[in-house]
């Protein structure tokens, strides 16, 4: 068994428990995010020894930037930006680019599939993308018009997202 498949043999328990407890609460626990690229810094250092370590931990850094702006402006959560970075521990450098590229797939028809079933509300996404490129939009009269970021149809549980880019690039390495 090859690497890649195994790795994706390895981490699916992992990741539908992480999908399941993004859609069930909405939230992705520490213990479950870090302590999934603990598993996998562990794993690398004892057959790759440091090197690979390192090179993991960086690839993770990587895609935590991917979502530390949208963290900073409150528009994803520091659990996504965690498991981020464990999946990207999990995938290594040289997949990085494209475990973005399917994440950001998987984030656009997730997102896309649970509006059209109208389970998530769009009006944060419309008031960040005219806050961002509508210079004469008041952003302090479309805050106020906002419904409370508590509430379940302003979040879409992005772990899934995550995890199917994951998912994606895994099955894509091994068949190509």
């Amino acid at each position: 068994m090859n690497e890649t498949a195994l790795k994706l043999l390895l981490a699916t328990p992992w990741l539908l428990t992480l999908c399941v407890w993004d859609v069930k609460h909405r939230r992705l626990p520490n213990v479950m995010t870090l302590g999934g690229a603990a598993v996998c810094l562990i794993a690398y250092l004892g057959v790759g020894g440091v090197s690979l370590a390192g090179r993991g931990l960086l690839a993770g850094f990587l895609c935590a930037l991917f979502l530390f702006l949208p963290f900073l402006l409150k528009a994803a959560g520091g659990g996504d930006v965690k498991m981020l970075f464990a999946c990207g521990v999990l995938v290594s450098m040289g997949q990085v680019m494209n475990f973005l590229f399917f994440m950001s797939i998987a984030g656009f028809l997730l997102s896309l599939v649970m509006w059209i079933a109208g389970q998530v509300d769009m009006s944060r996404v419309k008031h960040y993308a005219r806050s961002l490129f509508d210079w004469r939009y008041d952003r302090n009269l479309g805050r106020e018009s906002l419904p409370h970021r508590d509430n379940e149809r302003c979040r879409v549980p992005f772990g899934v997202a995550i995890a199917g880019g994951v998912w994606a690039t895994f099955i894509w390495t091994l068949a190509y």
